[in-house]
């Protein structure tokens, strides 16, 4: 998958010849793909608000991108074999999640653009906890039923093979290739070997050791019946229940997405006109760096949107020089405003 940058800088004209130059070197020197993402007029609000949204914002971005990934990961569980199609399914509103970033548009239905931002953060984080509780609820159910399956299907599996290579070995007087499996039960299989008596007590210690048990066995037909019965009802169980869960991820991996890209485009508007003041002007951009020119991108943007915040272009400019007065949090911090889409996450491979 890829990385995106999602910036943003003021739409006046100045910035506008910016956005020109960055376009120019950017695609002449083949630094990045870029596209204009864009994001409808919003209610501002207060600017107060603003600043309490922007911190909430943050917290749903964390909680959305966390959420598409415990689906893309789910859906790679589910599809076990067939793992190396798990990209293919990941897909938001019925197309490939670059081309539904790249051709981005704001979902007028389902996030109204009339109600406050509040109103819309707090849609898109009931949206996404949705989602999550009904994750947890079918994966659970699902997991269940394929766990009492392999626990059926191979709890004994490897105890076969080491007590194949082992048996002769425990003690004197075992004759070679005797042992043979006369009966199965859902705790392990039993297995007859030849042998001297006198070593027999010897030999079932050292069998114990190993961590083989030794023990009466009753063969109970209407057990074991009753058993293969269980088998079948629990490989049929995780069949009728494979399709429809794996066409439920899909439709919320698509819902979740969409809403997390939706969240991406709040916090740029919320931190443009925070950083940039009103009248609400900003253009927005999508930048998809080319893997080997990602330092050499961030300078260009660097010297090209300077102007917006001298200070902090000349500290990361020369990361050494103190500037009194100028503390930078962790979270990363340019002259034009900045979020990552980190798609790579979403490898499942």
């Amino acid at each position: 998958m890829s990385e995106f940058w999602l910036i943003s800088a003021p739409g006046d004209k100045t910035n506008l010849q910016a956005w020109e130059r960055m376009n120019t070197v950017t695609s002449k020197s083949n630094l990045s793909s870029n596209s204009k993402f864009h994001i409808p007029d919003l209610k501002v609000g207060t600017l107060d608000a603003l600043v309490g949204l922007s911190d909430e914002l943050g917290k749903l971005d964390s909680f959305a991108e966390s959420v598409i990934k415990k689906i893309a990961q789910y859906i790679g569980e589910v599809m076990e074999d067939s793992k190396d199609k798990v990209q293919e399914n990941l897909l938001a509103n019925g197309v490939d999640l670059i081309s539904y970033l790249t051709r981005f548009e704001w979902d007028m239905a389902k996030y109204p653009i009339k109600q406050p931002l509040k109103n819309i953060s707090e849609a898109l984080a009931k949206q996404v906890t949705q989602i999550e509780t009904d994750l947890k609820a079918r994966s659970a159910a699902y997991n269940n039923i394929k766990g009492n399956l392999q626990s059926l299907e191979k709890k004994t599996m490897s105890s076969y093979i080491q007590w194949q290579k082992t048996y002769e070995s425990l003690s004197d007087m075992v004759v070679p290739r005797s042992t043979k499996m006369i009966a199965e039960d859902a705790e392990g299989g039993l297995f007859t070997v030849t042998l001297f008596r006198k070593v027999m007590d010897d030999f079932k210690a050292k069998a114990r050791e190993n961590r083989f048990m030794v023990r009466e066995f009753y063969y109970d037909e209407k057990e074991l019946k009753c058993e293969k019965e269980e088998l079948m009802k629990l490989a049929s169980d995780k069949k009728q229940q494979y399709g429809p869960l794996l066409r439920w991820l899909k439709v919320n991996f698509s819902e979740a997405f969409v809403a997390w890209i939706h969240v991406k485009a709040l916090r740029v508007f919320v931190e443009s006109v925070l950083r940039y003041g009103l009248p609400v002007n900003f253009q927005a951009m999508l930048l998809q760096p080319n893997r080997k020119s990602v330092k050499r991108l961030r300078d260009v943007l660097n010297v090209v949107f300077k102007h917006l915040d001298e200070v902090a272009a000349a500290s990361i400019m020369d990361p050494g020089m103190d500037i009194p007065g100028l503390q930078l949090s962790n979270q990363e911090y340019y002259p034009y405003v900045y979020f990552k889409i980190d798609l790579s996450l979403l490898d499942c491979s």
